[in-house]
Formats: structure tokens, C-alpha cells, sequence
């Protein structure tokens, strides 16, 4: 009887533990201020809770559990609901703008559809008529074109008579609207731009168009006043505007504002003028709520004033452009951008023509520059990019200004800036500029600091040169992952000289230079990686006592952008500056580096072939390995020009010597990056031109069949499951393996060296089989690893296999690594020989 009364209690303590709990408002409080410190508390910690709180003590501990988990449900449901708000916001709006994209098309085709049948009648009535009257068809064909195509003829308007001007901007208003929603320009989807809700948007490109010209319409999480401001300070967001002044505002009548604007931009490359606009602007506001600021050039025949042409400078047009930004439902804008210039392309060389006739570089230039600017900022402001460093993103953001403007100055080299031209050494392969007016920068991205308070300046030497079949993307980022194959250690010590106060003397030229090493630390990608900006550590050693003053660890800010092969039409850059240690927001910047930007493809052959200065060696490579019958992969030449500055302080008493020792490295760079080229060029190694290619020489499925067969003698075990007997299949098994494989030397008095890798071993060393022979072993394992492969060597290569235990070991680019296991053996060739040492890491990762 006793047992049962126990049993009966005990159950229901049970169920009162259990029970529902009504919790007073004064209980709710107290628990929602331990959830705001601590979501998920420790038992303890629940049991501290209802000591420390009397109007809890009624409470259970288990039933402050349940509150806690429930309380984190509900969080957990309030996020991912307001997440997937904000993704059918998305979605919806994406709808609405597909629906308006497919509505544009089709009527794009029904006015191709009847100028088609119009051209058909025109042929068969033509074909019929056995009438000589081509002297009338000439006439009437003359006068129908003018009926349809009726130039504009305005009058000299004042600048003075705002009603002349407020006419011009509803022209150009009503042709802006007809580019950026209707048909009057003939727009081609740009290739690579699928539309989505994460997508940049949807991007066209002109055909058969006056000029050249880029549409783009997206979304943006920010009100259209908002993002308004932010397109009008086009400085902020294209890279190459070098000065945006409002000359004049005048209030328009219904509203708006008309504003003239006077505006330059940066040459390319060295070897074309700068371009520069006089435009007005119209900024209003249409009957549906939609924000529009539109642009136009002023020229004699759209009348107005026209600006005072500047010299330096190829006045250059901008047809009916500008932004409509659209409020969209819930919060957001929709955007619609178009960009129509001419270039003015018949003033350039030829081989640099089409820089300035191609719509797919205005539109990574201009039109999705912009459209990634606005987003790169809406996301900032929600909170959803975190960067490194503590920086704010505003600060980050114009560094990368900095670092773009100062190269595109010193490329440049205007003489309103203080720049003047030195005499050259006989050979025009390198120009070097100088600029003794340091208060010319005052204001801009340069400090005084750098500047000797003796007397001296800023030296910059600069070239230009034509590429053959190299990918800009893939050879920035060869540059920017393998600088010693290029650099020189001790000048970049000279230019890390400039921030002090007393600058070293020039270095002396020495075979080889300093040996260093370099580890990149990411500071702020954007939101689609196109471009980020890092900070670089310079790790020198001395060969010899007396340069021990110049191998301290050296630090660059460095900015690259580019690097996605599958952008159409996008430049390569890579520009960096020497920084202290500090590293200030005010930090002053001298900025260099490289330049690429790509031509269009040709199909012409071999007989079109050009050079530009220092290119010849390359290019008469690159033609003579091309054969006549190849196919369409190798069939156009992939042509890019490249401009290289690099800029250095001087003294007075030492600018011969600083302008002879410049110009002489700008040639050992040009070498280099020439050496380089030919050896990335698709023409000469096709591996590198996709990311998952595979090298398919009899050397390399040699060397394959020795690493499967020596695995497998030395194990008992194989390495994976043969699928096929042909001759490639255990080179493309291997090369697919999901485990980094990979192999070095072994030879006496000297480090091993690798010379194979398969694709997940070229991904976990963050390099590519060009650059993979540049790297050490000793280099990659830590010290726990190397002492572990030294103590198991000998095993290795008496019975020809070992495990390693897990550790960690580093990339090319210094990312720390770790893997679960490693295993190595010895690979024999045919003969029974030792051919190299073969290293498979499995399950690795990056930490």
C-alpha cells in the first residue's frame, strides 16, 4: 500500500513538472535579460537564475530549460521569416522587372519582324522593275530616310535662358527613357549575366549602334532619393573619372534641377590622349514616382552652350544617358542605368581601337560599376559585410580610390598635375616622367611626408605593350601570387624608403636579388569578390652582412581586380604602395602596378598580328607555334594591352641616378612579365585556360601510371578503382582525385622541389602547374610535419611506403592547412628506379 501512495506521487511530481506555466510579465522580463546575454545557459547557470531571482523561485529548472528552447525556437522562426520576406520581396520584384524585360523584347521583335518585311517588299519590287529609274530611287529612297530619320536642327540656345535649356533636358529626357525601357537602341544580353535574385542584374551591351552603349536594370535595398545621390558622385564609383565639376545649376520649372557639367576621364594607357565631356544634367521626377537623372553632351547640333575645348584632353560625346530609379513595394529601388558614349575611336592608333568601339568594356567600366557600387553599399549599411582590421567599409573604399587614382595619374601624367617628361636614353621602349611640384598633390592622395623636405620628388617610369593570346585575369593573378617572379627585393626597400625620413640610397644592381617571400592578408573583398584589397608582408633575407639594413619585413596595401576569367570584357589590375606599420587612415600612397585590358577577339590569323614596343619577342612566339589548321579554340588571337607604371622618390642630387635605375627595372619587369606570358599563353600551355583542365602530354601519363603502379606495389592496396584501360584513364582519374596528390624531388644536397600535382593538390597549395616548381616542400609543412617526413624517410625508401599522423601545413599564398592524414611513397619508373616522392593529404581543408 505504501508503494503504491510512492508510485501514485511520484507521477505526480511528474506531471507538475511538466505541466504548462503561465509566466508574469515580470518573470518574462527577467528571463529575456539572461537570453539577451546568454540564448543558450548552462544548468548552473539556470540554477544561479532562481537563486538570484525570488519571483522565479516558483519555477522549475526544467521548465526554464523548455522557456529557453522554446524562446530560441522563436527566434529561429522570426529570422528565417524575415528572411524569406525579403527573398519573395526579392523574387517579386525580379518578376515584375523580367515581365517589363519580355514585354521590351517583344516588342523589339514585332519592329524587326516589319522591318523585315519591309526590306522584302523593297527587294521584289526592285527585282521586278525592269524601269531604269535609279537616279529617281536615289532620290525618293533619300527623301523616305529623311521622313523617318529626321536630323535634329536646334538653334544656339543661351546658357543664360533656362526655358532653351529646360528644352534640351526634356529631349534628352524623352530619348534616355526610349534607350532605357523601349527599342531605340538594338540591346544584346551580355554574355555571363544571367538575371536572379542574387545576380548583379540584367546587363545588354549596343549592336549596330552609334557609338557604343550598356544597359543594366537590378535591385537595391536602398530608396531611390538615396541611391540618386550616390550615381551622381560618379568619382566615388568610376575608377577612371579623374574630376566631375558642376559648373552651373539651374532650377527647372516643373521641379527639377539642370545642372552643366564639365568632366574627365583617364586614358587607358600610355600610348592615347585622355577623353573629357561637357554635358548637362536633368534630374526630375516622373508622374509614377520614378526618380530620373538623365545626361547629355552639349555640341553645335543639340545646341547650347559648348564648353572651352582643354588641352590634353580629346573632347569626346555622350549620347542620352543617365539613371531611372524606380520605388519598388516593401522598400528598395529598381534600377535601370544606360550608358551611351562616343569615344572619338578614330583618334587612337588602330591596334587600340577597338579599347574605344567596344560596349562590353564600357559596360564593366561604367554601367556595372555602378550597379555594384549602389549594392556594395546597401549591404554595408544593413550590417550583412563584416571586414577585417576594425575599418569602416567608407575607409576601406577609398583606399582602393586612392590606390586607382594615384596610378591613373602617374600613367597619365598631366601637366596640370606638375608632371614633365625626362630626355630618354635612346630607346623609346620606357617613358620617364617627373614632377617636382609636390604641393600639385596636395589635397589629393599623396602627403607631404613623402616628399624630402630638401628638395626632390616623384619619378615615374612607365611603359605600354601589346599581349598575345594571354587571359588578363589569369596573368594578374599570376603576378599577384608569384611576385618574386618578377619583383626585386631591394627595390621595393627603396620604395618602402620613402616613408621615412631619411630615404636609402639607390640600390646597387646584383644578380638575383634578395630572397623573400610574401603573405597576402585579406582586409576587404567586395560583395561579389570582383575586386579586394589586402595587405601584403614583404619577408626579405640577406645573402650578405651589409644588406641586412634592407631585409626587414616590408608591408604594401594592394588592390587587384579582375581576376574572374569568365568576365566578359573586364580589365585586369593590380596596384599597390609601400606602407608603414602603422598603416592610418591618412596613410600617403605612391602608388604602382599593372594594368590589363582586353581588345576584342579577332579572327584574321596570323597576318594580323601587331606589336607595340617590348612585345615583339612575345608575339613572334605566339605566331609561330600557331598552326594554320587549328581549331576553333585556337583559331582568334586573344589580344590585350598591358600598362606597367612604377613610381619612386627622389632627391635633386640623385634623380639621374634614381631615373636610370627606374627605367632599367621597368625593362627587367617587362622581361619578365613577357617570359611569364609565354609561358601561361593557352597557345602554349592549353591546361591553364579552364580551371579543371587536364595536362595531357605522354610525359605526364607516364608519370601517372608510375605513381598508380608504385602505390599499389608498395600497399597492396590501390589508389582508386580503374574505370577504364585506355591509355588516359589513370591520368584523369588521378588528376579528378578528390585527394591532393602530389609529388617532389628527391635529390642529394638539395630541398625537394615539386613537379606534380593533381587539381585538388594545385587547389590546396593555391597555385598552378607553372608556378608549382617554385615551390620548396620544406616551405609548405610546418615544423611538426617536416620532423615527422625526416624521421620517416628512411622507412620510406627502404620499404617504400609510410603514414603521417594529421597536421597542418600552408599554401603558396601562406593559408594555414589541415588534413586528417597524409601518406607517402616512393614512385619507381620502369626501371626499378626512384623516380620522386609522392605525398597524398586526405580530407584537407582550409582553417
Amino acid at each position: 500500500m505504501a508503494l503504491v501512495m510512492h508510485k501514485e506521487k511520484h507521477n505526480n511530481n511528474q506531471m507538475d513538472s511538466s505541466k504548462y506555466v503561465r509566466y508574469t510579465p515580470e518573470q518574462v522580463e527577467a528571463l529575456e535579460r539572461v537570453y539577451s546575454e546568454c540564448p543558450k545557459p548552462s544548468s548552473l547557470r539556470r540554477q544561479q537564475l532562481i537563486r538570484e531571482c525570488p519571483i522565479l523561485s516558483n519555477i522549475e529548472p526544467k521548465q526554464i530549460k523548455v522557456w529557453f528552447q522554446n524562446r530560441r525556437c522563436r527566434e529561429k522562426q522570426r529570422k528565417e521569416s524575415s528572411r524569406l520576406t525579403t527573398v519573395n520581396r526579392k523574387l517579386s520584384a525580379m518578376n515584375k522587372l523580367l515581365m517589363e524585360e519580355n514585354d521590351r523584347l517583344q516588342k523589339q521583335v514585332s519592329h524587326l519582324v516589319y522591318e523585315n518585311g519591309f526590306m522584302k517588299n523593297k527587294l521584289h519590287s526592285a527585282s521586278g522593275t525592269t524601269t531604269d529609274t535609279s537616279c529617281e530611287s536615289v532620290v525618293m529612297n533619300g527623301q523616305h530616310q529623311q521622313q523617318h530619320n529626321p536630323t535634329p536642327q536646334h538653334p544656339q540656345r543661351d546658357a543664360n535662358n533656362p526655358a532653351g535649356l529646360l528644352a534640351i533636358a526634356e529631349e534628352t529626357l524623352a530619348e534616355f527613357l526610349s534607350k532605357a525601357t523601349g527599342t531605340a537602341v538594338d540591346w544584346v544580353q551580355m554574355i555571363g549575366m544571367k538575371p536572379g535574385p542574387d545576380s548583379i542584374g540584367i546587363v545588354a551591351v549596343s549592336r549596330n549602334t552609334s557609338g557604343v552603349a550598356a544597359r543594366a536594370c537590378g535591385l537595391v535595398s536602398l530608396e531611390p532619393t538615396k541611391v540618386a545621390e550616390i550615381l551622381k558622385d560618379r568619382p566615388s564609383w568610376f575608377r577612371d573619372c579623374r574630376c566631375l565639376d558642376v559648373l552651373s545649376i539651374i532650377p527647372a520649372g516643373n521641379g527639377g534641377t539642370i545642372e552643366l557639367l564639365y568632366m574627365q576621364i583617364y586614358a587607358p594607357t600610355t600610348l592615347a590622349a585622355a577623353r573629357d565631356f561637357w554635358t548637362l544634367r536633368y534630374t526630375t521626377t516622373l508622374e509614377d514616382g520614378s526618380l530620373v537623372v538623365c545626361e547629355r553632351s552639349l555640341t553645335s547640333s543639340t545646341g547650347g552652350p559648348t564648353g572651352t575645348p582643354s588641352p590634353s584632353f580629346v573632347r569626346a560625346e555622350m549620347l542620352p544617358s543617365g539613371f531611372l530609379i524606380r520605388p519598388c513595394e516593401g522598400g528598395g529601388s529598381i534600377i535601370h542605368i544606360v550608358d551611351h558614349v562616343d569615344l572619338d575611336a578614330w583618334s587612337v592608333p588602330e591596334v587600340l581601337r577597338s579599347l574605344y568601339e567596344s560596349s562590353k568594356i564600357i559596360a564593366q567600366k561604367m554601367t556595372v560599376a555602378a550597379l555594384r557600387h549602389i549594392r556594395q553599399i546597401a549591404q554595408e549599411a544593413t550590417g550583412e559585410i563584416q571586414y577585417a582590421g576594425g575599418r569602416q567599409p567608407a575607409v576601406l573604399r577609398t583606399f582602393s580610390q586612392r590606390l586607382c587614382r594615384g596610378f591613373n595619374d602617374a600613367v597619365n601624367g598631366f601637366a596640370d598635375d606638375g608632371w614633365s617628361l625626362l630626355g630618354s636614353d635612346g630607346a623609346e621602349d620606357v617613358t620617364i616622367a617627373m614632377n617636382s611640384s609636390p604641393n600639385k598633390f596636395l589635397g589629393s592622395q599623396y602627403n607631404t611626408s613623402i616628399f624630402p623636405s630638401f628638395g626632390g620628388g616623384v619619378l615615374c617610369a612607365k611603359a605600354s605593350m601589346l599581349l598575345q593570346s594571354v587571359p588578363p585575369a589569369l596573368l594578374v593573378r599570376f603576378l599577384r601570387e608569384h611576385r618574386s617572379e618578377w619583383a626585386d627585393y631591394g627595390v621595393d626597400a627603396y620604395s618602402a624608403a620613402c616613408l621615412k625620413a631619411s630615404p636609402y640610397a639607390v640600390p646597387c644592381a646584383r644578380p638575383g636579388g634578395f630572397p623573400s617571400s610574401q603573405v597576402i592578408l585579406p582586409l576587404a573583398p567586395t560583395v561579389e569578390n570582383e575586386e579586394f584589397l589586402e595587405v601584403v608582408r614583404l619577408e626579405g633575407h640577406a645573402y650578405f652582412p651589409e644588406d641586412v639594413a634592407l631585409t626587414r619585413d616590408m608591408f604594401l596595401l594592394q588592390m587587384c581586380s579582375g581576376v574572374d576569367e569568365n568576365a566578359v570584357g573586364s580589365c585586369a589590375q593590380l596596384v599597390f604602395a609601400p606602407i608603414d606599420e602603422s598603416f592610418a587612415d591618412d596613410a600617403p600612397l605612391l602608388p604602382s602596378g599593372f594594368h590589363v585590358i582586353p581588345l576584342d577577339a579577332k579572327t584574321d590569323g596570323p597576318a594580323t598580328n601587331r606589336t607595340l614596343d617590348l612585345a615583339s619577342t612575345l608575339e613572334v612566339g605566339a605566331s609561330s607555334a600557331r598552326r594554320v589548321n587549328e581549331g576553333d579554340a585556337n583559331s582568334y588571337n586573344l589580344r590585350s594591352v598591358l600598362t606597367i607604371a612604377f613610381q619612386f622618390t627622389f632627391e635633386n642630387h640623385m634623380r639621374d641616378s634614381v631615373a636610370a635605375m627606374a627605367r632599367q627595372y621597368v625593362r627587367g619587369v617587362v622581361s619578365s612579365v613577357q617570359r611569364v606570358a609565354m609561358a601561361i599563353a593557352p597557345s602554349r600551355l592549353s591546361s591553364h585556360i579552364g580551371p579543371k583542365s587536364l595536362p595531357g602530354s605522354p610525359e605526364a601519363q607516364t608519370l601517372a601510371r608510375w605513381i598508380f603502379q608504385s602505390y599499389r606495389i608498395h600497399t597492396g592496396a590501390e589508389i582508386f578503382r580503374l574505370e577504364s584501360p585506355s591509355g588516359d584513364a589513370v591520368l584523369k582519374q588521378l588528376w579528378n582525385h578528390p585527394d591532393a596528390i602530389m609529388c617532389c624531388s628527391v635529390k642529394t644536397n638539395a630541398s625537394p622541389v615539386f613537379t606534380f600535382a593533381n587539381q585538388a593538390g594545385l587547389d590546396m597549395l593555391e597555385t598552378t602547374l607553372v608556378a608549382l616548381q617554385d615551390i620548396m616542400l620544406d616551405k609548405i609543412l610546418d615544423e611538426a610535419g617536416r620532423k615527422v617526413l625526416c624521421s620517416e624517410f628512411s622507412k620510406i625508401m627502404l620499404q617504400g611506403f609510410a603514414f603521417l599522423p594529421a597536421g597542418m601545413c600552408a599554401s603558396s599564398m601562406g593559408r594555414p592547412v589541415s588534413y586528417e592524414q597524409a601518406g607517402a611513397w616512393k614512385v619507381v619508373n620502369d626501371e626499378d628506379s626512384n623516380h620522386c616522392l609522392a605525398l597524398m593529404f586526405t580530407n584537407w581543408s582550409f582553417v
